[in-house]
């Protein structure tokens, strides 16, 4: 993207691309340099299909002042739906979506106002209803690894996660696209090991051999070998949270976690959860779950999410999100930015800012319970005083409303399927389904 974006601003060419990804991509809010940010040039973008741009604020720019179409779809379906165009197959036909603003009765997953293309159609098969997820071509796929051969085979030794190489790789190549792998070193052929390659040579038309500074394993980190599977760090090594409203909250969250479960926690404030459960000996009763990739361990946070510590396992992409869309998945605990009396949840779009669904769709229609966490209002100051929580100052803005802004849960939805919901708050919980 690097090159790319410096190709264009010298030659004004290439221009009015399509880019796709499936999850947030970009160094937000460290800066806005990194990763899809580098597509933020009007002129460049013609159109993106994407899970999540809250980290690319500047190609967010170029989304609110409707300069470029845009489809922000459900993380998992992304993946899944690289996985089917792979093997040239008819879309995704699925319930993820359903009754959101993905919905084509609400928006079809449309963004900006110049965006007229229907990506997703409301099917019904043998009495029930689907969302269709139309396929689209790749002509190109960027995929990155540790170390590639002469070949072109490519390892993932030093990579946090596997993400969707393999099908993205396969979806290009099987449509008559090129795949460019970008690595950290390169190696003669016949020297790795076959079980380390993820990426077949035959799917890789180009190598591209990064400067260090343009490889880190997480958009924080260089590298940290307990992020990968080399290492195992000590858990001493997490520092307990600050006892504050934002602890209370995490704190009775953390008690809805079932013994020998598997959850999944949002980002933001639910990744805190994992610190709660080292601090009460409580994380070897549950396997956490990151949507990208790892079983086990503890999800990183800020900067370095989603990347794992002592990760158990790590899936591929879309497995993972097969795993949770089929129920294996517990207990969802997710964040909150605006909750209605519908019980509608919007965490994709706050006002002018448009950020996307990411995982939370998938997770929320999934997961067999769900737990959302947040505070009443935004800006509030609290204290904990003698086993008490005050409210020093009110804070200016409610996130319990009369109507969301963008449903990225639907309420409505939810009670049909009669699912069990907690919201969880620093003053009370409230329960549906």
């Amino acid at each position: 993207p690097f090159a790319m974006e410096k190709r264009f601003l010298e030659t004004g060419s290439p221009r009015d691309l399509t880019v796709t990804h499936s999850t947030g991509c970009g160094d937000y809010p460290l800066g806005d340099t990194k990763g899809m940010n580098h597509f933020g040039h009007e002129g460049l973008v013609k159109r993106v299909i994407a899970g999540h741009i809250g980290q690319a604020p500047r190609l967010g720019r170029l989304v609110t002042e409707n300069k470029i179409e845009t489809h922000l779809l459900p993380q998992g379906v992304m993946t899944q739906l690289w996985r089917q165009m792979a093997g040239r197959k008819v879309g995704v036909i699925s319930k993820i979506g359903l009754g959101t603003y993905v919905d084509p009765r609400l928006q079809g997953g449309r963004i900006s106002e110049i965006t007229k293309e229907e990506m997703v159609k409301l099917i019904e098969f043998e009495g029930e209803e689907y969302l269709y997820y139309k396929p689209f071509p790749i002509d190109v796929a960027i995929i990155r690894g540790t170390t590639a051969d002469e070949k072109g085979n490519m390892t993932m030794t030093h990579e946090a996660l596997n993400l969707e190489a393999m099908s993205l790789a396969t979806a290009a190549k099987n449509n008559g696209g090129i795949v460019i792998a970008q690595v950290k070193y390169i190696a003669k052929a016949g020297t790795l090991n076959c079980r380390r390659v993820k990426v077949p040579g035959v799917l890789v038309d180009h190598i591209v051999v990064a400067q260090l500074e343009n490889h880190l394993q997480t958009a924080a980190t260089a590298y940290e070998p307990a992020l990968c599977g080399e290492t195992v760090a000590p858990l001493a090594a997490i520092p307990p949270l600050p006892l504050n409203e934002r602890k209370v909250i995490l704190r009775r969250a953390a008690m809805e976690m079932l013994p020998d479960s598997t959850l999944n926690l949002g980002i933001g404030m639910p990744e805190g959860v994992a610190n709660v459960a080292v601090e009460e000996g409580a994380l070897e009763m549950v396997t956490l779950t990151t949507e990208v990739d790892n079983f086990g361990g503890i999800p990183t946070s800020g900067s370095d999410f989603p990347a794992t510590w002592n990760a158990e396992c790590t899936a591929d992409h879309s497995f993972m999100f097969d795993f949770y869309d089929g129920g294996g998945l517990a207990t969802g605990i997710l964040g909150l930015a605006e909750v209605d009396a519908d019980g509608n949840i919007n965490v994709s779009k706050f006002g002018p800012r448009v950020v996307g669904p990411g995982g939370f769709i998938n997770i929320a229609t999934s997961a067999r319970r769900i737990v959302f966490i947040g505070t009443m209002t935004v800006g509030a100051k609290c204290a904990v005083q003698d086993d008490k929580l005050v409210i020093l100052q009110e804070g200016k803005k409610k996130k319990f409303v009369k109507e969301v802004e963008q449903i990225t849960f639907s309420g409505t939805y939810a009670r049909k399927v009669r699912k069990p919901i907690l919201y969880v708050t620093e003053r009370a919980v409230f329960a549906k389904g």
